[in-house]
């Protein structure tokens, strides 16, 4: 499925540097990589241990649509206010994070089987994901591009599709046995993988390297319209603590190149 996607990606790269770039944009490409810290049912709400410990990794490939400057004639576009502080940014991301319950209900202190079933819960979750964010840069796209070592702030909202491949599983037995898994998750577990639409939004920097080179780093939340992405879906009627859909923050660190 990820070789497919990144087919189709190379594929709407092309036809956007035959067709696209005859309206006058210009084209950037890159690649990000950087930590996931994955929240979901697994481990308690607002718990460092739970943060870090349910941390994966991230990698990417990104495109951008300059608006500040043409292809077709190595020039800049007509100066407006959109051209100068916005970028269109297509990504095909993938990112994977172990995961397994933290926090005070399973400390080594607590004795019982629920405890023990806690401790023993084990899982992961797959995403690829492929989508698009509108940046807005507050500074000038122009004067960034013609300033080595000058720094770019910017903002960025958008969507993506995700496909979500999870496991979960115990060390004491079955997804299904009720001495393995607590009774909150029988029924409410699956190994099956899914789709979904997701909220994207980020705040980072590019720094100027070469003239035709950036460095950046951006945080990003990503909220997810389900919470079936980790495996996990106790009925949030009657476990209001697991009521919240699946959601991550990544670090991002990336390498841009500008297409002439």
């Amino acid at each position: 499925m990820l070789k497919s996607f990144i087919l189709f990606l190379l594929v709407l790269f092309g036809f956007s540097n035959t067709t696209i770039a005859q309206f006058g944009f210009s084209h950037e490409i890159g690649a990000i990589v950087g930590p996931v810290a994955f929240q979901s049912d697994y481990g308690e709400r607002r718990d460092l241990s739970t943060n870090l410990g349910n941390t994966g990794y991230g990698i990417g490939i990104i495109h951008y649509l300059n608006f500040s400057y043409k292809a077709d004639c190595n020039c800049y576009a007509p100066e407006t206010y959109f051209n100068d502080h916005f970028k269109l940014r297509s990504e095909l991301s993938y990112n994977k994070t172990e995961l397994q319950h933290f926090g005070r209900w399973v400390d080594d202190s607590r004795t019982s089987l629920f405890a023990n079933q806690l401790r023993a819960m084990r899982g992961s979750t797959a995403v690829t994901n492929i989508g698009m964010q509108l940046e807005f840069f507050p500074l000038s796209i122009r004067d960034f591009t013609a300033t080595l070592g000058s720094f770019a702030p910017f903002l960025s909202l958008g969507g993506q599709f995700s496909f979500y491949d999870p496991e979960a599983y115990s060390l004491l037995g079955p997804v299904d046995s009720p001495i393995a898994f607590p009774t909150k998750y029988l029924g409410a577990t699956t190994n099956q993988g899914g789709t979904v639409w997701s909220i994207v939004g980020s705040v980072g920097s590019r720094y100027k390297l070469t003239e035709l080179s950036d460095l950046m780093i951006d945080l990003r939340f990503q909220y997810y319209f389900s919470n079936w992405v980790d495996g996990l879906n106790p009925d949030p009627r009657i476990y209001t603590e697991n009521r919240a859909n699946d959601w991550n923050v990544w670090l991002n660190f990336g390498y841009i190149y500008y297409l002439q």
